[in-house]
């Protein structure tokens, strides 16, 4: 569904921040995009989303496909009408602005089907409502759209652990019930490896590792690094210096 060939992106026309990076998203699938903060993950969800723009970023090299449309050098706008979502923070109606009319009605109520929490709270301002309940608002807000694919950048970020997994549970859902391809930028490893099929981890802009969702979750070096458990003996100084000991950086 998603192909990404090589790309480098660059920021204010000097700052190099994607190194020739690769990736797929095949359809149906949930891809999960690992990597430290900095590594250029939501840059990655941006050039394909085309929402590089407004920060000043550009595709200056690779190309960008989806369903064999090359979409590198669209508009956000037109990227959207493809089919492709990024999930932000706004509201249910602005996002079924792609959609009929006759529709809308529909596409809300299985967004309520997903979040029934929205729609106990559909009169209320999203600035007063939990972050648990923002990060739905913006999930659903995807779901307006009627989405082949849905980019997600961070969904946890700030959530409780109770909400993280409810959260993580709904995405599972959307994949499995509405076919919806999901690429999934994460800090919490062990969740986004438990519900994808396939992971990229990155580091100083570039895929330095990438398998099976379960594979990564036996790789030594992922579990050292990403998910905090290593059968190895560490001392504080390794612990300390361990980016040293990445194999990718060295």
């Amino acid at each position: 569904m998603i192909k990404v060939n090589n790309i480098e992106v660059v920021y204010n026309d000097v700052i190099l921040v994607l190194k020739g990076l690769s990736l797929e998203v095949k359809s149906g699938s949930v891809v999960c995009l690992l990597g430290s903060n900095g590594a250029g993950k939501t840059t990655t969800l941006k050039a394909i989303s085309g929402l590089l723009r407004p920060d000043n970023g550009e595709v200056t090299d690779g190309e960008i496909f989806f369903e064999g449309v090359k979409i590198d050098k669209k508009d956000a706008s037109e990227i959207v009408k493809l089919g492709i979502f990024q999930v932000v923070e706004e509201n249910l109606i602005a996002g079924g602005y792609t959609i009929p009319a006759n529709f809308l009605r529909s596409s809300l109520e299985k967004v309520y089907t997903y979040f029934p929490k929205l729609k106990d709270r559909r009169g209320q301002l999203a600035g007063f409502m939990s972050g648990g309940e923002q990060q739905m608002l913006a999930i659903g807000r995807a779901l307006m759209a009627k989405p082949k694919m849905i980019l997600m950048d961070e969904p946890s970020l700030g959530l409780s652990p109770l909400l993280v997994k409810e959260i993580f549970s709904i995405i599972k859902r959307l994949n499995a019930e509405e076919n919806t391809s999901i690429l999934l930028v994460e800090q919490n490893a062990n969740m986004a490896l438990s519900v994808s099929d396939y992971g990229y981890i990155m580091e100083n802009g570039r895929i330095v590792m990438e398998g099976e969702s379960t594979d990564l979750m036996e790789n030594e070096d992922v579990k050292e690094f990403y998910l905090g458990v290593s059968s190895r003996d560490r001392s504080f100084r390794d612990v300390k210096h361990y980016r040293r000991r990445k194999r990718w950086l060295s």
